[in-house]
């Protein structure tokens, strides 16, 4: 019962053995619950920057882990699991939520207790996932979320009665505000490591089922409430031990669990809120037909003016820190090799990338602003009236709009498509959309040969419009590339899309603030794993071969001669060697071609001691160069991440090989058609 000092399993039975503190390891809660419930929000508020994020062994899907620290120097490890509906295991995220609740995934253990948190403004689809998860045979605690939105739109919900009916404790709370997360925090405060789990047991969940223990059916069927073991009193068995299984069919299992599921709520006296007023009208112009698309674009357009607008003057004083604290550690060197490797090679380099982080912080400022506010739901059900046109349909446009951000996440997003040609036409699409990592390459060049000129005003200037034509440059390569894997390799007809849409919410600040601090730490970490690594490796190859003990003039060395063989083939697009050099060094990310740059010039103009790369493109790019290159950038798959992760979604090398040639052919025709216009 609620309040009770001990934990409840949530799959009634047997009692449950008594659980027996390790101390190898902290107890390890799994929170669970649909998408656009608050679990990332109430998993931040727990945890704050106590996170780790890494991969599942054996699978791309991201896992999150972080530990809440409670009384008594005590703490506890909470997992966030993938966002879902079910557990039909058709899509990686399901299987994955799973297989860890039962304690299958390499080198996780299995949880000791579960967070079950669901929209209370929802309610009743949202507690489809109770059943399932009470199979597990562990505490259990349900968090009815956005409480404070139920009260306020004139809800209500009895959380005791809920808790009778279902067998589980319950909780009211709002993630966003803080309310109620206090509750949460006594339920983990009383987890315990467990040695063994009661009633059905999470190894026995099934593996291919529309839903774990979907087949489970009880007594009473007319509606009779049933008694667990444990006295409580459940309707039609739900959360009670099964005396029973009997087979059924997939669609008996859904009608019976949610007629099972209609009786718990109406019991507990749930009243859903009234639609928001304010939801109904926004929604009356965002999706319309006509207004709505014309909104998107506007909306788009502003974000792309405030990249180079509000950027501008954080760029520069990035720019100026980075210069200064370069100047101050050469002049407390002596003039030696290692002075040349770690000012001329990595603090050159590495700076020349670190400059661009205000512009992609800007950019996930606007896309958490998008998405904690509900609009971006809304956009994916505009994109899907035209989508179904080229074969996919609106369930892509979510994977197609993150690979704004990342591909690598884009890509894995897709598994939630349950088409498998839709699913691969989706990932062999998204590195078409213009990524972060294109960011620093398209800011760069943008900056050396567009000049700054208003065209609507203070609304869109010459700049912003070139960077939101290479964002439609991309997103039309993909369409029309999507369009053609439909109608050859993939050919079939697009699956219906269904989307429930959220109401809208005013973003936390907290939110957007540790979604920032997130992408910041993944983008240090990118420049420190690849870009430093390349940069060291370029250095190295400028000093070799040595001339009387020096190094040898940029175009003797060995990154000199590199370039020159490859010269040939690049030079009608408009590219010397250096460039070329470049384009080398950005197949393992593209990110690293502007570091590659900043080292090159660099080197040549030490004395300067200048990290400016802008000049000295405009001495080695003519205009109709530089557009070449921004094309062949909006085309070509430079990203070694994003190779590894289709070859991992996709199960061989089948699809990423055809996809790198097919994009590298298309980004050569494209740079060689701009060289010869411009």
């Amino acid at each position: 019962m609620p309040g009770t000092a001990e934990l409840r399993s949530g799959a009634a039975g047997p009692p449950a053995a008594t659980p027996t503190p390790s101390p190898a390891r902290s107890p390890l809660v799994a929170l669970i619950g649909p998408p656009n419930s608050g679990k990332s929000t109430l998993f931040n508020r727990l945890t704050g920057l106590r996170q780790k994020v890494a991969n599942y062994p054996g699978v791309t899907v991201e896992k999150k882990l972080g530990d809440v620290h409670l009384g008594d120097h005590r703490s506890v490890t909470l997992i966030d699991l993938p966002g879902l509906h079910g557990f039909s295991a058709k899509s990686l995220d399901e299987r994955v939520t799973r297989d860890a609740l039962a304690g299958r995934l390499p080198g996780l253990p299995s949880p000791d207790a579960v967070i079950l948190i669901v929209d209370s403004t929802r309610l009743e689809s949202q507690l489809m996932l109770v059943e399932p998860v009470l199979e597990a045979g562990l505490p259990t605690l349900l968090v009815l979320n956005m409480a404070d939105e139920l009260a306020a739109g004139g809800g209500q919900v009895n959380e005791q009665d809920l808790a009778e009916q279902l067998g589980l404790e319950v909780v009211s709370a709002s993630a966003r505000s803080g309310q109620g997360v206090d509750r949460v925090r006594a339920f983990l405060e009383r987890v315990e490591v467990r040695t063994s789990h009661p009633g059905v047991g999470a190894t026995d969940m099934p593996e291919a089922t529309d839903a774990p223990a979907s087949n489970v059916v009880t007594p009473g069927a007319n509606g009779s409430a049933a008694p667990d073991a444990n006295g409580g009193v459940h309707p039609d068995g739900l959360g009670a031990q099964s005396p029973r299984r009997i087979d059924l069919p997939v669609v008996d299992v859904f009608v019976t669990r949610r007629g099972r599921v209609r009786i718990a709520t109406q019991r507990s006296g749930y009243v859903a809120p009234a639609s928001p007023k304010l939801t109904d009208r926004l929604d009356s112009v965002l999706l319309h037909r006509i207004a709505g698309p014309a909104i998107f674009a506007v909306l788009v357009a502003l974000v792309f003016q405030a990249i180079f607008a509000w950027a501008t003057p954080l760029m520069d004083g990035v720019e100026a820190l980075v210069a200064t604290s370069g100047e101050w550690a050469r002049a407390l060197m002596p003039d030696t090799w290692w002075r040349s490797l770690l000012v001329d090679g990595v603090w050159m380099g590495v700076g020349s990338v670190i400059v661009f982080l205000p512009q992609i912080l800007i950019l996930f400022f606007f896309l958490g602003l998008l998405e904690d506010s509900g609009y971006m739901a809304r956009a994916a059900v505009i994109a899907d009236r035209s989508m179904h046109r080229v074969g996919l349909q609106g369930r892509a446009f979510l994977p197609l709009l993150s690979g704004f951000a990342c591909a690598v996440p884009a890509i894995m997003a897709a598994r939630t498509i349950p088409d498998e040609r839709d699913r691969l036409a989706t990932i062999f699409v998204v590195p078409f959309m213009t990524c972060s990592a294109r960011l620093p390459v398209y800011a760069m060049l943008i900056a050396a040969f567009i000049p700054e000129r208003p065209l609507l005003g203070p609304f869109l200037g010459t700049r912003a419009a070139t960077l939101l034509g290479l964002y439609l440059l991309g997103a039309t390569a993909a369409v029309f590339t999507a369009f053609v894997l439909k109608g050859t390799l993939l050919r079939g007809r697009a699956a219906h899309f269904v989307m429930e849409l959220p109401p809208y919410r005013i973003p936390t600040l907290r939110s957007i603030l540790l979604r920032l601090l997130d992408r910041s730490r993944v983008f240090l970490m990118r420049i420190g794993r690849i870009i430093l690594g390349v940069t060291v490796a370029l250095w190295v190859l400028m000093q070799v071969p040595r001339v009387g003990g020096e190094a040898p003039p940029l175009e003797q060395s060995a990154l000199g001669r590199a370039g020159h063989v490859i010269e040939p083939a690049i030079e009608p697009l408009g590219f010397n060697w250096k460039i070329g050099v470049g384009l080398i060094s950005s197949l393992a990310a593209r990110e690293v071609i502007v570091g590659t740059l900043g080292t090159i010039y660099g080197v040549e103009n030490a004395d300067e001691g200048s990290i400016e790369i802008q000049d000295s493109l405009k001495q080695d790019l003519d205009f109709g160069g530089a557009v070449a290159l921004l094309v062949f950038f909006a085309f070509a798959l430079q990203c070694m991440s994003t190779i590894a992760t289709v070859k991992r979604e996709t199960g061989g090398w089948k699809w990423p090989a055809l996809q790198f040639g097919y994009m590298l052919v298309l980004a050569y025709i494209g740079a060689y058609a701009a060289n010869a216009i411009f």
